[in-house]
């Protein structure tokens, strides 16, 4: 049988965190991460060299390198004093690789084989861009910075200027068994790559298992108030009919970290699971939050709903007709 092909698209810290789960399973990985982080070090890095940003990259590479290597910690050493203050180390060696190379996509291979990653880190483009968000009050905000800092929920987004997709992230969807949107920032690390009308065609075409993990808790500037069928609303206005799958937690969680997310503004996710089901998607709903006092995704039991749709989805391809070669 066949190593299931997964793919997913996102950034920030949900796609590290989903990442470190996957890659301890039997899987072929692809993470296609996005170019529109504008913030702190990558920021810099971007005004001063003109480099496409490093930060979610580097994050993703690690996530998906050996836990035990020093270079995976080196990557992430973060400087504290004099000009590099605030650089992680990873971030630099990227910047160097990309003038070496002459190559942003060759500098994340590169990085790629010196960490021994698990999988494939693709951009989603290797073009500059800058990701804007309109909010329900009709307001408009340019930066995933200004618009994660911002008051309100969203209501869209879209990348000015809209960039050509990466080949090689489309070759990857082409021949994803399974194909994963979220977790992470729907405004600013999920729905970015829908923005990119290449990608979001690819991810409607995909003959695989199409997915959306949903996020656990709201996010203030983002998603304020929003439920799961506001979240996957927002998805399929971007790409129609690119969901099969809505995959959200079940069950309790950590009442002090709720008390704590409260006074900052979040809350859980309400889930209407008919709701979700009259947009034409199945719905999991598992038990896949941390027990701890932050709320956030537990990899290895997300890893664990995930594993059986991967074989699903490679089922599906091979009826289909388009199974990758074995």
């Amino acid at each position: 049988m066949n190593t299931p092909h997964v793919v997913a698209l996102g950034g920030g810290t949900g796609l590290s965190s989903l990442l470190r789960g996957l890659k301890r399973r039997d899987l072929d990985i692809s993470a296609i991460v996005g170019v529109a982080d504008d913030g702190g070090s990558s920021g810099r890095l971007r005004r001063e060299l003109g480099m496409l940003p490093p930060g979610d990259i580097r994050n993703v590479l690690v996530a998906l390198a050996d836990d035990e290597s020093l270079m995976g910690r080196l990557f992430q050493y973060r400087f504290a004093d004099g000009d590099l203050s605030g650089h992680p180390f990873g971030n630099l060696i990227l910047a160097a690789l990309t003038e070496v190379t002459g190559s942003f996509d060759e500098a994340v291979r590169e990085a790629s084989r010196v960490l021994k990653v698990r999988g494939r880190v693709i951009p989603s483009a290797l073009e500059h861009v800058r990701l804007w968000a309109e909010r329900e009050d009709g307001s408009e905000a340019c930066g995933e910075t200004l618009i994660a800092s911002g008051v309100g929920a969203c209501r869209r987004v879209w990348l000015d200027p809209e960039p050509a997709a990466n080949p090689d992230a489309l070759a990857a969807i082409a021949d994803a068994d399974l194909v994963l949107l979220g977790p992470g920032s729907l405004f600013t690390s999920v729905l970015p790559h829908l923005a990119v009308t290449e990608i979001a065609e690819a991810v409607v075409a995909s003959r695989g298992l199409r997915v959306y993990v949903c996020n656990i808790m709201t996010q203030p500037g983002e998603t304020d108030g929003m439920d799961a069928v506001a979240h996957l609303d927002r998805v399929l206005e971007m790409a129609p009919g690119a969901v099969d799958v809505v995959v959200v937690h079940s069950g309790a969680l950590d009442a002090d970290a709720l008390a704590q997310y409260a006074a900052e503004g979040q809350a859980p996710v309400a889930v209407d699971i008919a709701g979700l089901e009259s947009r034409g998607v199945r719905v999991v709903a598992a038990a896949i939050a941390e027990d701890d006092h932050v709320v956030r995704h537990a990899p290895a039991a997300l890893a664990d709903v995930l594993m059986p749709l991967a074989r699903e989805g490679a089922d599906r391809r091979a009826a289909s007709g388009t199974a990758h070669p074995a």
